[in-house]
């Protein structure tokens, strides 16, 4: 299969996901995670009509997406890699999202640095991402520590927050992958009843070996990397 046919395949399965719990498949979003993959890669899954990529590290997107961008306008690129403070400054102008917000100190690094763009109208999309499964998984750890860093993030103009995300713990166990992302859906149940003029719309979560039950369990965003890129059947 080409990256054309196992995108095709991929949302085929998205699509019955959401038709077995009840959803719209129109509510869920595939983003390509392209890591390690190059532009030639992106540019084919492009062309299949994706528009939505993330990135794990800055400085090989910096490498691969200006062209892209600058080709595509219409091309729209998260970080989704836990991010350096001295990385921030690479942050504007290059992605347009960073899921990956997990402390305080980075919430003030990139909303100060979004304050100095020259463009007072434009706004860094960000999720804040929750510790859900294993200990060696970064996020913030509890909904009274969300609710800390929703505040944080209301306090700067220039970020714009859109929802959470998570990842799953890497097994084989799906009861605990699913338990996982309930915890993410409850959390943000309670946080729009907390924040209810707040955005919380978007909830990233699913990956390629688990992105079927993350759209069962209320994912908006699935980050696929391995069963779009790769050679062989889709996961």
């Amino acid at each position: 299969m080409n990256i054309a046919e196992r995108i095709e395949a991929i949302k085929e399965k998205m699509e019955k996901a959401a038709l077995r719990s009840g959803r719209k498949p129109g509510e869920i979003q595939l983003m390509g995670v392209s890591k390690f993959h190059a532009g030639e890669k992106i540019e084919e899954a492009i062309k299949a009509g994706l528009m939505l990529f993330g990135e794990s590290r800055v400085q090989e997107a910096l490498k691969k997406y200006p062209v892209l961008k600058e080709k595509y306008p219409k091309l729209c690129l998260h970080l989704i890699g836990r991010l350096q403070r001295n990385k921030v400054k690479n942050i504007n102008g290059l992605f347009d999202g960073v899921q990956s917000l997990d402390r305080d100190e980075l919430i003030r690094a990139l909303g100060n640095a979004a304050a100095e763009l020259n463009d007072k109208n434009k706004t860094l999309t960000v999720l804040l991402e929750m510790h859900t499964g294993e200990e060696s998984k970064s996020g913030y750890p509890d909904e009274d520590a969300l609710s800390r860093a929703v505040e944080l993030v209301l306090s700067f103009p220039g970020l714009k927050l859109s929802g959470l995300m998570t990842m799953a713990p890497f097994t084989q166990d799906k009861n605990a992958i699913r338990q996982s992302f309930k915890k993410l859906f409850a959390a943000r149940a309670r946080l729009e009843q907390r924040f209810p003029q707040t955005d919380f719309s978007c909830l990233s979560m699913g990956m390629s070996n688990d992105y079927e039950i993350a759209i069962e369990e209320g994912s908006t965003l699935v980050r696929v990397g391995t069963a779009v890129f790769h050679a062989g059947e889709p996961q």
